[in-house]
């Protein structure tokens, strides 16, 4: 039986977890302002004080065992029901995937696993930690002898996954954006690649600039509030 549903993308941002207690890198007090990027989210950094590093992420993991989905989460894994979703994701945290999505692209890595530093997107160096290997030691070892390091991605690094999310991208017939500000590229370059007969939703409680003339229908509130909003609004789709 052929499949009639329409593709729906979703782009989400850090605003998606937030409600979820998930500490923000950008905004006021944020990550960033407690530990500077060139420290924690760099290949030079990680050179220069692995320990550091390695603890960062041991911290950002712990956090991740004490948060749970938002109604957010839950309402995007709810549009399976009706729509063929890819969440495409800047976040690192794996809410989207235990809210029962089931096809999640993450840009910028996934925070449960850890991989070759030495080789870091070798699919057999990499690892998905359970909940209580989420301590990670920075002597710990990859299968190729390398220190294990966080499976994210840094700035100065390539975004491997962005050809697989602009192939999904460019078959969309519903674009949704969630919780970024669309500063952060590549991810933000994602809206080029959206077909001209697509419809575009931007939920985000502050004003975002997308950079684009195409029309764009905003729902200006939280990501719970917006997501809640947009379901009723896309029965009739």
């Amino acid at each position: 039986m052929k499949d009639n549903k329409k593709n729906l993308v979703v782009l989400t941002g850090a605003g998606m977890s937030a409600e979820s207690g998930i500490s923000t890198f950008r905004d006021a007090g944020g990550l960033w302002d407690q530990y500077p990027v060139e420290q924690v989210a760099t290949p030079e950094g990680y050179e220069r004080d692995p320990e550091l590093v390695t603890r960062f992420y041991n911290e950002r993991r712990k956090q991740l065992l004490e948060v749970k989905p938002n109604p957010g989460h839950v309402g995007v894994a709810g549009w399976e029901r009706y729509f063929n979703v890819t969440v495409v994701t800047q976040n690192i945290d794996n809410l989207h995937e235990r809210a029962g999505s089931t096809h999640v692209i993450h840009l910028h890595g996934e925070l449960t696993k850890v991989c070759s530093s030495r080789d870091p997107y070798n699919p057999y160096y990499v690892k998905e930690l359970k909940p209580e290997e989420y301590e990670v030691r920075a002597d710990d070892k990859a299968g190729d002898g390398s220190p294990l390091r966080p499976f994210i991605v840094w700035f100065g690094e390539a975004v491997p996954e962005i050809e697989r999310a602009i192939d999904y991208v460019e078959k969309a017939d519903i674009f949704v954006i969630i919780g970024t500000s669309m500063n952060v590229y590549p991810a933000a370059g994602l809206l080029h690649y959206v077909p001209q007969k697509a419809d575009v939703y931007l939920i985000d409680p502050k004003p975002v600039d997308t950079h684009s003339y195409r029309h764009i229908e905003v729902i200006q509130t939280g990501a719970s509030k917006g997501v809640e909003e947009l379901t009723r609004r896309l029965e009739v789709k």
